[in-house]
């Protein structure tokens, strides 16, 4: 591509990152509290052979859905939070970390019947070296789930984009999807969905949908491991979803964008290091859609997501990207 040419895609690009602020974006899924802690390994324990690890400091920070309306507010978008806590230590920490964003909370709901969400990592040397997960996963009852479609129906008129933020903690279930799709679908609203295979049947008919490698195999039920493969899979996803796009990513590889009516497009990795890939995913669907409800066509909306899981993929944790950054490694191209 001419270097004018390249100049002038870069301009538009962030022309619409300029834009973000005026997008309003309606996360809806499974909120997690993502607990880090960090310490020093310098023995094995007596007891048994596993190492010591002497905390040093420990932190936690929003996760799943949440973490995606983190990064949309760090993109400078509106970004509004539907999901569920209990009534617990843990909740009450999400709700101080949702506030301290200056986001609302009038979308999370509190069942006592459920823990929050939490997932702890212990690192030793910035290297992980076990995750503890703290969940339920069985379906919210049918109260949460008409509160969340209520939650919506009062949002709608104000909201350019829904993204499904689906972890398997049992916000997302097929009753609630059938209620989103019925509440959208005159309202000319970008629905995106992060999935998870459990619950691929219940995403039809949406706008963007973006597995990772391992949940395009999922739903394919054969390999990807190489081009033929890859682009059998994200035709095979569009059809039977009846989707507008599918956004496969691939870690070191990259993306790849599939859409009806046009040809694959693959996208190469951005990531000049890689620590830490937690979150990126959540990064990815934040900037995908708030870019399609900034006026971007799918692939420019890819290409910006791409530059962006490649800057949190740099961090260590569960980690957000700022639209001033984004511009910046678009500019360094």
């Amino acid at each position: 591509m001419h270097k004018t040419d390249q100049h002038k895609i870069k301009e538009k690009l962030k022309e619409y990152i300029h834009r973000f602020h005026d997008a309003r974006v309606l996360v809806i899924g499974d909120v997690i509290l993502d607990e880090y802690i960090w310490g020093d390994v310098s023995r094995i324990s007596p007891e048994a052979p596993v190492p010591v690890v002497e905390i040093i400091n420990d932190e936690k920070r929003l996760g799943g859905a949440a973490n995606v309306a983190h990064n949309i507010a760090s993109l400078k978008g509106e970004a509004l939070l539907c999901g569920v806590i209990g009534d617990d230590a843990y909740g009450r920490e999400v709700m101080e970390n949702i506030n301290a964003l200056g986001l609302m909370t009038d979308g999370i709901f509190k069942d006592p019947a459920r823990c929050t969400s939490i997932k702890t990592r212990v690192l030793g040397h910035n290297q992980q070296m076990m995750r503890i997960d703290r969940e339920i996963k069985n379906a919210v009852d049918g109260d949460i789930t008409q509160k969340i479609l209520n939650y919506l129906k009062d949002n709608l008129s104000r909201t350019d984009a829904v993204i499904i933020a689906d972890y398997g903690k049992g916000v997302i279930t097929p009753s609630l999807m059938r209620g989103i799709t019925q509440l959208t679908a005159d309202a000319g609203i970008i629905i995106g969905v992060d999935p998870k295979p459990v619950n691929f049947h219940c995403y039809q008919g949406i706008d963007v949908i973006t597995p990772n490698h391992h949940e395009a195999e999922a739903f394919c039920r054969f390999e990807i491991n190489d081009q033929e493969s890859l682009v059998r899979a994200g035709t095979k996803m569009l059809d039977e979803l009846a989707c507008r796009s599918v956004l496969i990513t691939r870690g070191k590889d990259g993306m790849a964008l599939f859409e009806n009516g046009r040809n694959p497009e693959f996208i190469p990795t951005e990531a000049r290091k890689v620590f830490d890939v937690s979150g990126a995913g959540d990064t990815v669907i934040a900037t995908f859609c708030l870019g399609l409800a900034s006026g971007m066509d799918f692939l420019s909306a890819a290409t910006v997501s791409n530059i962006a899981a490649g800057i949190v993929v740099g961090e260590v944790g569960t980690s957000v990207v700022k639209a001033d950054e984004l511009v910046r490694a678009l500019e360094g191209r």
